[in-house]
């Protein structure tokens, strides 16, 4: 392919977590046939792994490289979303320093994609920084706006990194709050809604679709810079992960609110 790579599609993936491998890579041949100028690249920490992915892209005949990370993190720490933070903070610097794409957009190994995807997001990035694409959530009980489906133009990813905090105490911040507070501490145009259909996968065989849909009021509002601001700040300063407690409780009782 002699196409120049505009848009990095990145994918922090591990073993254990790549249940729907073959479905994955399915759906990124097609992403990747109807979006040409694009490249996937797999993040792991997994050597052996690593080398199992690097076939899997010749087999699909995908465009795409294998970059391997180390999990650094302190020696307290035992939350598995250190692993989710390194993979996305080697793909930023992998996007930056071995491509001149003008976009980053990180699709999930869990999921699948209307393989118009690149488009659809590139469409909706137009006068933002950043776009987030809403889908089910993992366990089926709410819906997400994270980085599962999430574009991020060039300047940006250069004025961020992707980190999380863990306390001594077990609570943790993950990583896609910490980068939610930078970026609005930085004034970036964020965008968020349900732009194209998503599945997610519990397992194998069982999924969850969402399609594309307004941004319902109660969504927009704990979604926004200000409500979204109080809650992680006061998160980091109190130790303990309010907003991730206040989600899982809307999701509990209004499961169906996007």
């Amino acid at each position: 392919m002699n196409e120049i790579v505009n848009v990095v599609v990145g994918t922090p993936i591990y073993r254990q977590g790549a249940y729907i491998l073959d479905k994955f890579m399915l759906n990124q041949k097609e992403i990747q046939q109807n979006y040409p100028s694009s490249e996937l690249v797999l993040a792991t920490n997994e050597n052996d792994f690593g080398e199992e992915l690097k076939s899997q892209l010749s087999f699909w005949g995908i465009r795409g490289k294998v970059i391997f990370y180390k999990t650094i993190k302190p020696d307290y720490a035992r939350s598995r979303t250190w692993n989710i933070a390194c993979a996305r903070e080697a793909i930023r610097q992998y996007t930056l320093s071995q491509t001149k794409a003008s976009y980053l957009l990180f699709l999930d190994a869990d999921m699948t994609f209307d393989p118009l995807v690149i488009k659809i997001m590139k469409k909706e990035i137009q006068g933002y920084d950043v776009v987030f694409s809403g889908y089910a959530s993992r366990d089926f009980k709410g819906y997400e706006l994270g980085a599962g489906c999430c574009m991020l133009n060039r300047r940006t990813l250069e004025k961020i990194s992707f980190r999380c905090l863990e306390f001594k105490n077990g609570e943790v911040i993950r990583e896609g709050c910490m980068r939610e507070l930078d970026l609005i501490k930085l004034g970036s145009k964020v965008k968020k809604g349900f732009f194209l259909c998503i599945n997610h996968y519990k397992s194998k065989n069982e999924a969850k679709s969402v399609d594309p849909q307004p941004l319902g009021l109660f969504r927009s509002i704990t979604t926004s810079r200000f409500v979204r601001y109080i809650l992680i700040s006061a998160s980091i300063m109190l130790r303990h992960d309010i907003s991730g407690r206040l989600a899982r409780l809307v999701y509990r009782f209004l499961p169906e609110i996007r």
